[in-house]
């Protein structure tokens, strides 16, 4: 059931090779419409439904959206990035605004809730409150690659862990257009992986999880599996961040 842990560094330089043809972007625009919700500094929240905390209210600048059931799909859609863009081309910019998906939300048969930083950026230059008066606005949108220049793909251990008895993590600045579909930690005294539940939105857990360093693997987009050894530290800490030294096409 996958590769040994001392394999987990070839691993690694293969699953960079192989996930474009893992995973995918959209070439064509789908039609849908959007909405948006007030913040009192414009950004983010730091409540939504994927479970990001802080960092959901602030990633890509606070350009950030709530999305439908359906690009949601149950936390695997946490973290994707969309081109969004409205279709009034006398208040609408051509390129739109990319958006890097936080939470759940729908409104008027909307597929995205865009904070009001993202929102506004749909507009022209002294158009935008135009675009806050309609309130919902006719857009097209297309999966894209997300991009963190400068950062690798980190595990987090959520605010809500409770050292040694519950472990709950959540993966951040994950690049590309793949997705993280299942997460497992080495059980040592067993011989065996043991697979971590997705709780809600982005975040896994697993109560009583084994001891001392742990080492970590995770499926990509529903098929190659990536091993991370003695990722998460013997003493491992509520809000703290553990760097993979990679990063996801």
């Amino acid at each position: 059931m996958g590769l040994t842990l001392d394999s987990h560094i070839s691993l690694v330089c293969v699953i960079v090779i192989l996930l474009p043809s893992l995973c995918f972007s959209q070439d064509s625009y789908v039609s849908s419409r959007a909405t948006y919700y007030g913040s009192p500094d414009c950004l983010g929240t730091p409540t939504g439904a994927c479970g990001y905390k802080e960092y959901g209210s602030t990633v890509s600048g606070g350009e950030v959206t709530g999305v439908s059931y359906k690009l949601f799909k149950n936390g695997t859609g946490c973290g994707a990035c969309y081109q969004v863009r409205c279709k009034y081309s006398k208040h609408c910019s051509e390129d739109g605004i990319k958006v890097v998906v936080t939470d759940h939300g729908e409104g008027d048969n909307t597929d995205f809730v865009l904070s009001a930083r993202a929102y506004n950026k749909l507009a022209l230059q002294g158009q935008a409150e135009i675009l806050f008066s309609y309130g919902v606005v006719d857009v097209e949108y297309k999966r894209i690659s997300c991009q963190y220049p400068g950062y690798n793909l980190m595990f987090k251990v959520h605010e809500h862990s409770r050292y040694p008895h519950y472990l709950a993590l959540i993966a951040i600045y994950q690049a590309g257009v793949s997705e993280i579909t299942a997460v497992e930690l080495w059980q040592e005294d067993c011989q065996e992986w043991r697979g971590m539940r997705r709780a809600y939105g982005a975040v896994w857990d697993m109560p009583n999880p084994p001891p001392g360093a742990i080492n970590l693997r995770f499926q990509v987009s529903g098929s190659k599996w990536v091993q991370l050894k003695s990722l998460i530290p013997s003493e491992w800490k509520a809000g703290a961040t553990y760097n993979t030294a990679i990063q996801l096409d």
